[in-house]
């Protein structure tokens, strides 16, 4: 069995020099005076490539052989792992292939071209560019990178919680997204080490409601459209799940209307940009704000890398829905 310990993530966090930032982890107060509780804001959309991605891949990409660094990397994603990879391994003068998904929205893809990757569009969601990435990197000889089932990769993720916990010690509530399960896994293993009263909470959208399932036997459809793409992912990772079962508080299954909402929050009060999977947290707090009530609640805003068409619909749609057009 696979294990993974606070030594590791310190060890990640050491590793990374100036490479990664130490993003900002501070008080909102609009939206803390919105939901009468005290929001702590971790906002990784200011992060290298907008997102927490490049945390996990720097992790992993250093820890690679030179033999293999030569043989150059490949991975799958719809988006910001693929910008993680890129970035990173740009950086380090290492060969990156991505497979991306024909629904990645254009400004990741774009995005991914731009930082040197060989980019191909492969498969109409992640389990199939995962089939032909793996197919791919045995042909060439590549170093297949998994963007959340490997253990240096959840390392990596963790790191935030370290952040987080270092300048707001006082946390009650640690609110996490989830797609496959990398950021939330490595999140839980730093926050319960530090300080195992603290309650993990994750977050999924509606339409793909994985991590509720594999904890509660449940077989609810996964599938459809959505804003919060970076976490529409149909199984958790086998390392995370191993991690999160029996360890995490809370599962809480937000809407997508819930997710439009938050992305407008964020832009309107907080003046940040999210995208809809880095604007899951918030939606929780939306729609169950009695829950987080009073308390000292953070939140990962995980990612900014929002197309400016869709930002501005979901923007326009909001303010009809209050009725300021």
């Amino acid at each position: 069995m696979v294990s993974l310990n606070i030594s590791d993530i310190r060890a990640a966090m050491e590793s990374f020099g100036d490479a990664i930032l130490h993003t900002d982890c501070s008080l909102s107060v609009p939206l803390s005076k919105k939901f009468s509780t005290n929001i702590f804001v971790k906002y990784e959309n200011r992060q290298h490539t907008c997102s927490f991605k490049v945390r996990g891949a720097f992790n992993k990409l250093s820890k690679l052989t030179l033999y293999q660094k030569k043989n150059g990397v490949i991975t799958m994603s719809a988006g910001n792992h693929a910008q993680g990879v890129a970035y990173n391994s740009n950086k380090l003068g290492i060969p990156s292939t991505i497979i991306m998904p024909d629904t990645t929205p254009f400004t990741k893809i774009r995005s991914t071209k731009q930082m040197g990757a060989e980019v191909i569009i492969q498969g109409s969601n992640l389990l199939e560019s995962e089939i032909f990435a793996k197919s791919l990197a045995q042909s060439r000889s590549l170093n297949f990178i998994h963007p959340y089932d490997d253990i240096d990769v959840i390392a990596g993720q963790g790191t935030i919680a370290l952040e987080m916990l270092t300048d707001v010690p006082n946390l009650d509530i640690l609110v996490v997204p989830v797609g496959g399960g990398g950021l939330i896994s490595g999140c839980l293993v730093a926050a319960k080490s530090i300080n195992p009263k603290i309650k993990i909470v994750a977050v999924e959208i509606e339409k793909f409601p994985s991590l509720y399932n594999a904890i509660n036997k449940t077989s609810l459809k996964c599938s459809g459209s959505t804003l919060a793409e970076g976490i529409a992912v149909a199984n958790v990772g086998s390392i995370p799940l191993s991690i999160i079962r029996d360890r995490i508080d809370q599962i809480l299954v937000v809407s997508e209307a819930a997710i439009e909402r938050a992305v407008s929050m964020f832009a309107l009060l907080d003046k940040t940009v999210a995208e809809g999977a880095g604007a899951a947290g918030l939606a929780a707090i939306i729609e169950n704000s009695n829950y987080f009530s009073n308390k000292n609640v953070g939140l990962i805003l995980c990612g900014g890398n929002i197309d400016s068409r869709m930002l501005s619909s979901v923007l326009m749609r909001d303010m009809i829905r209050q009725g300021q057009v």
